[in-house]
């Protein structure tokens, strides 16, 4: 921090000297304007000083460690044309204070060439940063904006200096200086060009605008001169132009030595402007000089013609700024509606991976985690109190989320209930704090639309650091975010290797299922559904197993999250329906009427949410010859169905004839707005409601079926007591251990031969 200090304060110092050598150079000048008492070479001090301090500081600047090498280069370059400007300087005092006569230009070839070479190296400079991408019709934009200014200072040049050239001197000193003249005027382009583009991070904006300006002083001082040599010959623009100069690069060098390129400030894009109002200063300064040109004229005529152009000029300049403005706050608009969330106002998942490949992009060994957010309980908002209390509680966590984070952090919403926060500088301890502060935000519950709403949520949390891939930390913080759902209440977790393991291990059984697919590793197995009391088969319910080469039989439990997780749950559902018809259709022709009439298919929501799935079960019954109504899609209640999601494919379900059930009631989200909105036809009643304890609850659930129309079947019914209460309170349909296990399609077949069947 000291050594930061003395840094600083030896640069203000530097600055202030600076700006102390172009007041006197501006003292002495007046001084001697009035009444050449001091010495003329004395006039020239302050320009041989500043340039000297100038170098300093410039040297200053390119080395310094904390700017990025790109910038540094840059540094080195102007550098370089500081000590050739120096040069010039010097030169040029010395040419003057030894001349005999002052009067007229007085170029020498020295300056000359170290003056040639510092503006040939400043546009090379400029040049050689590093922009981003434009279109052709922006670079086009920019040249003629940058074109307008140069134009401008032309007009200048030759309104004060080169008209006076021509008429007088030495012919070789005057193309000298007009090639001197239009090589300023050529870097003056390339400066307007630069500050219009924008470099791409690497050169700080406030320097380069003083950059611009000590180049303009550069072009335009010089052509001064025929307005002050009819006062004294000595007088000349650079003992005052040339300090200026100086002071305005060494106050660049400030600017950027002061510019700070950590990732803090580099996640936070600035607001761009739609237009410069460069090109259109420039107009206002040739106007300027037409109306002081033109209003000593003795004829009124082309006065009144003159300050006409030029207001007509301004209305014109003020109307196009108008609509500037305008397009620039629609394009602020689109901007921000392009790169944050319409509900929360919050970045993102554009944005957010923009922010976080800068915040690991950054130069250095820094620190960047990253913990993603999940509301555990928010579909059961959506459900039961509608969307628009859901988006009010969206808001309000967005609203905590981001007032519980440091400046330099960003949170962000990518979709859903899910919000990721990029942790900018911070260590696993300085996560762990950020998460505390999330959990403390989120511990108060939140009041929407009169409802006092609870949140839990499961933050996880990936430590990495600058160079790590952005995907691979992403995906650690969603792995650590499901490891924190296993523990109660709003928690977090750190990812750990272990957990990468369990994801790998998924991963590896999800190749293993693929496969399974496709080279006929699964089965089904059939369970009967019967009636009450006389255990007479009415159907039966299709159930998926996986004979694993290695693992021997496993339970769908084991391997039906991985195809949700995978999306192998799609080409899983159409092998088993495929399979279940097709063994429906062999059971009709060998059993005729004795066969099941109706057939139960466990299918996911997300096959619900596929294009055509109504389609493909419409000709996959029709392909077996199978009559759609023998034929129930069993959705779990464990992952309910949004209707407006899959509203279009259950209604082309239900046009068929095909039946739609409710599977595990009573242990999911479902609410009586969903039972009447959801187009279902069946509730099956959880086994654990068929106990003698939850009795009432069987009933209710019963009751509240008849009055909505709905059939019902009880599951998980393994002794004969539990059988003769459920009929006793009046399910005539039921399931489970007491009637069969899950039974072989063979196996099945004799049941339906044996005499209980009929």
């Amino acid at each position: 921090m000291s050594v930061l200090w003395s840094r600083i304060t030896m640069s203000g110092r530097a600055l202030v000297a600076s700006a102390v050598l172009t007041f006197i150079a501006a003292l002495f000048f007046v001084i001697n304007a009035v009444d050449p008492v001091l010495p003329w070479f004395t006039l020239w001090l302050p320009s041989v000083l500043g340039s000297l301090l100038l170098m300093a500081n410039f040297r200053r600047t390119a080395r310094d460690e904390r700017l990025p090498e790109p910038t540094r280069r840059f540094w080195r370059h102007l550098l370089t044309v500081a000590i050739l400007v120096g040069l010039g300087s010097f030169a040029q005092a010395y040419n003057i204070v030894t001349a005999a006569d002052p009067a007229g230009q007085h170029v020498s070839a020295g300056q000359m060439v170290f003056d040639g070479l510092a503006i040939v190296l400043i546009i090379y400079a400029l040049l050689r940063l590093p922009f981003g991408r434009q279109s052709r019709g922006e670079l086009f934009r920019i040249a003629l904006d940058a074109g307008t200014v140069m134009l401008a200072c032309a007009v200048f040049a030759w309104h004060f200096s080169t008209r006076y050239a021509l008429h007088g001197g030495d012919e070789k000193i005057i193309y000298i200086s007009l090639a001197l003249t239009t090589l300023a005027l050529v870097a003056v382009f390339a400066v307007a060009k630069v500050v219009l583009t924008r470099p791409v991070g690497y050169l700080d904006r406030g320097a380069l605008q003083r950059i611009g300006i000590a180049v303009l002083i550069g072009a335009v001082g010089p052509t001064l001169r025929p307005l002050l040599e009819p006062f004294d010959p000595h007088l000349f623009p650079d003992i005052v132009s040339m300090p200026l100069i100086f002071f305005f690069a060494s106050w660049a060098a400030e600017r950027q030595r002061a510019a700070d390129y950590s990732p803090r400030r580099g996640v936070r894009e600035p607001r761009r402007r739609s237009f410069s109002v460069l090109p259109y200063v420039a107009i206002a300064a040739v106007d300027g000089l037409l109306l002081s040109v033109a209003l000593p004229d003795n004829a009124p005529d082309r006065r009144v013609i003159v300050i006409s152009a030029v207001v007509l000029t301004a209305l014109v300049v003020v109307r196009q700024i108008t609509a500037f403005l305008d397009n620039g706050r629609l394009l602020n608009r689109l901007d921000h509606g392009a790169t944050h969330d319409a509900l929360t106002q919050l970045p993102n998942r554009a944005l957010f991976h923009e922010r976080l490949d800068k915040a690991l992009g950054a130069p250095g060994e820094r620190s960047v985690a990253v913990a993603l957010i999940d509301l555990d309980d928010f579909k059961e908002v959506n459900d039961t109190l509608g969307h628009e209390v859901g988006d009010l509680l969206l808001i309000a966590v967005a609203q905590r989320l981001d007032a519980c984070i440091r400046a330099e952090d960003t949170v962000a919403r990518l979709g859903g209930d899910e919000f990721v926060v990029v942790l900018d500088g911070a260590d696993p301890a300085a996560a762990d704090l950020a998460a505390q502060r999330m959990i403390e935000a989120l511990r108060v519950p939140v009041v929407a639309d009169g409802h006092e709403l609870a949140i839990r949520a499961s933050i996880g949390i990936a430590d990495g650091h600058s160079g790590d891939d952005p995907s691979l930390l992403l995906r650690h913080a969603d792995i650590a975010m499901y490891a924190a759902k296993a523990i109660a209440g709003t928690a977090s977790q750190h990812f750990t290797p272990a957990m990468a393991q369990a994801g790998t291990d998924n991963a590896h059984l999800g190749a293993e299922l693929r496969e399974a697919i496709d080279d006929g590793q699964l089965y089904l197995l059939y369970q009967p559904i019967v009636a009450l009391p006389d255990r007479r088969v009415l159907g039966a319910e299709a159930l998926v197993r996986w004979a694993h080469p290695t693992h021997g039989t496993m339970p769908p439990q084991t391997f039906l999250p991985v195809a949700e997780r995978t999306g192998l749950i799609v080409p899983l559902s159409r092998w088993v329906l495929r399979a279940a018809v097709r063994q429906l259709a062999d059971w009709t022709a060998a059993h005729g009427v004795d066969a099941p009439g109706v057939l139960n298919i466990n299918v996911s929501p997300r096959d619900l949410r596929e294009p055509g799935f109504a389609a493909s079960v419409a000709a996959l019954l029709d392909e077996y010859g199978i009559e759609p109504h023998r034929i129930t899609l069993e959705v779990t209640e464990a992952m309910p169905v949004d209707p407006h999601e899959s509203a279009t494919t259950l209604s082309a379900l239900r046009s068929l004839g095909v039946r739609v059930s409710l599977d595990d009631f009573g242990t999911g989200q479902s609410t009586l707005t969903m039972l009447h909105d959801y187009p279902i036809d069946q509730l099956k009643l959880d086994g654990s409601f068929t106990q003698a304890a939850r009795a009432p609850v069987a009933a209710t659930v019963l009751r509240l079926a008849d009055s909505l129309g709905l059939q019902t079947i009880a599951e998980g019914v393994e002794t004969p007591d539990q059988a003769e209460r459920l009929h006793e309170l009046g399910y005539r349909s039921a399931q489970g251990f007491l009637f069969a296990h899950p039974l072989s399609p063979e196996e099945f077949g004799e049941l339906l031969t044996s005499p209980s069947a009929a």
